[in-house]
């Protein structure tokens, strides 16, 4: 009995300490690589712009963005928005109304009657754009006056093919999405200074119409695979903390763990199809993808089986008195998702994305999930 229960006590500890390397080593990387600022050769430029806007009901806060866009500091002469809408609201009226009797920007509202999902509306927006750059975002969200300039000054290096904002601020008072991406953003910063980042952000991120690569239409995360597309075509993908937006962190839980997961299940089939990139590309082939294959694919896997074994080595040294091993994983979930843990909050930040992913790739491995987003309204709130 001894002798399994120090078996089983290596293999927890053995099996923790694996998982942590490749943490471990990002965090040693940040000690040494300057990740200030964007790593592009960033100069003054003036493009004519698509801002392209997906739609689906959005009508009680459409206009809202739309103001929000025509406060941006660009000028409206080189812009045009294309809304590409699939809404059975009275989404279309409002964006008509808006734009009626003004002279800029220029208006292209793409309507489709069937709801196909995002990639395929974005494909065809994308395609019918007619301006050098392009700029994706979302109705819940809202830019910086100057996101417009920051994007074109990244794109007039040659070298970058896509470049990508920083959520500056978390509206609604989610710690442990706040957490979350404070987190992802010195990940996002790092990968950037190396080569290029994985994670693209649908609120805000741009690319020359040249560049352009249509997206699967089942891709259930369009704004990372169409950045992965562009890396894949010899260009460089970044994020520049200066192209600034905020996004609602507010949501129940059940809610906000369906988007978490859903967003969960794109991030690994994207990293799945794109197997044949590891060891290329330069960094972002021999660094960047390992690692979130590690932290995406291989790690929630470990942590579960640790969780297992520390389980069964407690019920083998106390007998039913060790099923206080997932008793405490459950109260440390709780406390987390309750913003109760202090100083280790950040800790549940990664503890949460982990779940998500464990509960994506089985749920991949049972073949669900579709390219259409479930509205979720509690978090629109904030742009009403």
């Amino acid at each position: 009995m001894r002798a399994r229960l120090r078996r089983l006590l290596a293999a927890t500890f053995g099996l923790l300490s694996l998982t942590g390397v490749p943490y471990l080593v990002y965090l040693a990387l940040l000690r040494v690589v300057d990740t200030s600022g964007s790593p592009a050769r960033k100069s003054p430029d003036e493009p004519t712009v698509s801002i392209v806007l997906p739609t689906y009901n959005e009508a009680s806060i459409i206009e809202a963005k739309l103001e929000d866009i025509l406060a941006l500091d660009y000028p409206m002469e080189k812009v045009e928005v294309v809304v590409a809408d699939a809404s059975d609201d009275d989404t279309p009226a409002v964006v008509r109304d808006f734009f009626a009797g003004r002279d800029a920007p220029e208006l292209t509202l793409l309507h489709d009657d069937e709801r196909r999902g995002v990639a395929p509306a974005l494909n065809e927006a994308f395609a019918a754009a007619s301006n050098e750059l392009l700029f994706r975002t979302d109705a819940d969200s809202k830019l910086a006056p100057d996101v417009l300039r920051q994007a074109a000054a990244n794109l007039s290096d040659p070298t970058i093919g896509a470049v990508t904002g920083q959520q500056s601020e978390v509206l609604g008072d989610s710690e442990v999405e706040s957490d979350y991406r404070g987190i992802l953003t010195k990940i996002q910063g790092l990968e950037s200074h190396l080569d290029s980042t994985f994670i693209f952000h649908g609120p805000c991120f741009a690319f020359r119409a040249e560049d352009f690569v249509p997206i699967s239409d089942d891709s259930l995360a369009d704004d990372t695979e169409l950045a992965l597309r562009i890396r894949r075509a010899g260009k460089r993908v970044v994020m520049d903390p200066a192209m600034a937006f905020t996004e609602s962190g507010v949501s129940e839980f059940s809610k906000r763990r369906q988007r978490k997961d859903r967003r969960a299940m794109g991030l690994l089939k994207l990293l799945v199809q794109n197997r044949d990139m590891l060891g290329r590309y330069g960094f972002y082939g021999t660094v960047v993808l390992p690692f979130n294959w590690w932290f995406m694919v291989v790690s929630p896997w470990l942590l579960a089986a640790t969780v297992a074994l520390a389980t069964a080595a407690g019920v083998l040294l106390a007998g039913p008195l060790g099923l206080a091993v997932p008793g405490v994983v459950a109260a440390f979930a709780w406390a987390g998702q309750s913003e109760r843990l202090g100083p280790l909050q950040p800790l549940y930040a990664v503890f949460d994305s982990q779940v998500s992913l464990l509960v994506a790739a089985v749920e991949l491995l049972r073949d669900e999930g579709d390219g259409t987003w479930e509205l979720d309204r509690e978090s629109r709130e904030y742009f009403e």
